[in-house]
């Protein structure tokens, strides 16, 4: 926790967000450029936005609108029984609003339940919105959710202000450390597009050799038929077809001392709980950064 601007944290995953979204929803950003301090965790707040912008992309399936605006708010007494569980008082005001079709009155009240959700089978985790909430609440912070059906969604998360000079903050993008670099060759099976072309993206520009597979079955393929070594394999947990954890144990028996790296947007300990992985097992949750993807990959080439 420490001293950060969220303009700083918006501008550093706004070029993520761009590939995350897709080219048919448009992104725009509003940001106050006299916005006060919050203290927070750099990382965490990058989940935040990442989480809510996942979940306005998935709220506009035909494409759309999703607009993040940051700027300096006050709470008063009255404003309360909107803003549940925030005190009166100076915050500074993240919202992320999508042009989607809207929420129920019903779904509304049920948003951050952990493993709630609206869609499909095996196309969310219901996680998401229950991660951001648990952020936010742990910053002394609060979610404020405005939607109407066939309107589109806001979400406005409230953090409280600091009241530090701006020089005492730390701007992640000044001191973020080099991303790590290498040469091996690693296999990304991932049935999600974005998530599949990011990786492979920027895992390339760091020097890897990248395979992709969109399924279990197209990952054991390249597995039987690339000549040369695969360093490492990084793995969706759920696909359709066949789950991460079946996928690995064929890859291994293939080819035994293969690097394993698990993905999921469920939590590490929710895959554990359901037995899919064991707390040996290196994990990356989604959605995750260019920067978290590259580091966890070298941490799990070199054995730590």
């Amino acid at each position: 926790m420490r001293a950060v601007n969220v303009n700083e944290i918006v501008a550093n995953v706004e070029k993520m967000l761009h590939r995350l979204i897709g080219e048919d929803i448009s992104l725009t950003t509003h940001l106050n450029p006299n916005l006060a301090l919050i203290r927070a965790d750099p990382g965490q707040l990058e989940q935040v936005i990442l989480n809510l912008s996942v979940n306005a992309r998935d709220a506009m399936p035909g494409g759309g609108d999703l607009v993040i605006t940051t700027d300096n708010a006050v709470l008063a007494d009255d404003q309360l029984d909107r803003h549940l569980g925030a005190s009166a008082g100076d915050y500074v005001m993240l919202a992320v609003t999508d042009t989607g079709g809207g929420m129920t009155k019903e779904v509304q009240r049920r948003l951050f339940e952990p493993f709630y959700t609206t869609k499909e089978a095996g196309k969310g985790t219901g996680l998401g919105l229950a991660t951001v909430h648990g952020i936010v609440k742990q910053s002394g912070g609060d979610v404020y959710v405005y939607s109407e059906e066939g309107h589109g969604t806001t979400f406005k998360v409230y953090f409280p202000r600091l009241n530090e000079p701006a020089e005492e903050a730390v701007c992640p993008a000044e001191n973020a450390a080099i991303p790590p670099r290498g040469s091996e060759t690693l296999l990304i099976a991932e049935d999600d597009d974005v998530l599949r072309a990011l990786g492979a993206r920027v895992l390339s520009a760091l020097g890897y050799k990248v395979l992709i597979a969109r399924t279990g079955a197209e990952a054991l393929r390249i597995v039987a038929e690339y000549k040369g070594t695969i360093d490492l394999i990084a793995t969706d947990v759920v696909m359709p077809g066949m789950n991460g954890s079946h996928l690995v144990e064929k890859v291994l028996e293939a080819r035994p001392g293969m690097r394993v790296l698990f993905m999921s947007g469920y939590t590490d300990d929710e895959v554990m709980r359901r037995g899919v992985i064991d707390g040996q097992t290196a994990f990356l949750q989604k959605p995750f950064t260019p920067d978290l993807l590259a580091h966890k990959v070298r941490g799990v080439l070199d054995g730590s």
